[in-house]
């Protein structure tokens, strides 16, 4: 049995190039002294839970890249369209410090309005809050789960090369960006089990993969009252209703 409204869940990730500048000391922190550059968008890729394709966009995708290879309106006005207004909740590695301000920033820069208020989920944090890795890297974690690790790259030499505009480093950048939402997808269905509280949005039956396949499965008591406790069949996530045993005999 499906649900009537399964949330749209969006998984994503952003590439970005570097502010440029002068310093004086490279074994010094906070030595820059001048920027002569900014940095910009380079990429997007996204994925729709449910949904088999990744899709992606870049700056060489614009016309008007080979005049301008530093102006990323039109690709950040796409993601603010495709995946920051088009989701119920926005999944993703690290997003609440880096993607999500980031792409904040570029949104705020090119004059766009701020996009509807969304709930996310950030691995990085589910990672640090629950487990205890090695590491907390996406690329470790795809690694110790069995899901291998990021795509192959030459370094900071690819997005050296993406700036300068070759076409054959567009297309590796491609291939990394895709597959860090692939890896991410499943890492997050490995962990999503794990979650001391998945966001609620508004769908019945399990709040992490949205199965309607639930057993109720004891009680959780506390001063608020006594809540059912039930555990998904699909993904073994634990949860409680939202209402107390009380709430619902006085309606």
């Amino acid at each position: 049995m499906q649900l009537k409204r399964q949330p749209r869940v969006i998984f994503y990730d952003i590439e970005t190039a570097p502010s440029l500048g002068y310093y004086f000391d490279l074994y010094k922190e906070g030595n820059i002294v001048s920027t002569t550059q900014s940095w910009f968008m380079l990429s997007f890729a996204y994925k729709v839970q449910g949904e088999r394709k990744i899709h992606y966009h870049c700056l060489a995708d614009y016309p008007g890249y080979d005049r301008n290879k530093t102006d990323d309106k039109a690709l950040v006005k796409d993601l603010h369209r495709l995946v920051f207004s088009n989701a119920d909740c926005l999944i993703g590695h690290n997003i609440d410090r880096f993607d999500s301000r980031k792409s904040k920033a570029r949104f705020l820069a090119h004059g766009l309005p701020p996009p509807p208020p969304t709930k996310t989920i950030d691995t990085l944090k589910l990672a640090r809050r629950v487990f205890k890795m090695d590491s907390n890297r996406l690329a470790h974690i795809g690694e110790y789960l069995g899901l291998g690790g990021k795509e192959t790259t030459s370094g900071w030499k690819l997005w050296e090369q993406c700036i300068a505009g070759d076409r054959a480093a567009w297309g590796q950048m491609a291939r990394y960006n895709k597959r860090d939402v692939d890896l991410l997808e499943q890492v997050f269905n490995r962990l999503a089990p794990y979650q001391p509280n998945a966001p609620y949005m508004g769908a019945a039956g399990c709040p992490s993969c949205y199965s309607d396949r639930v057993q109720q499965r004891g009680f959780n008591v506390s001063r608020a009252g006594k809540r059912p406790r039930f555990q998904c069949q699909d993904c073994s996530h634990w949860y409680s209703s939202t209402k107390n045993d009380q709430a619902k005999k006085a309606g």
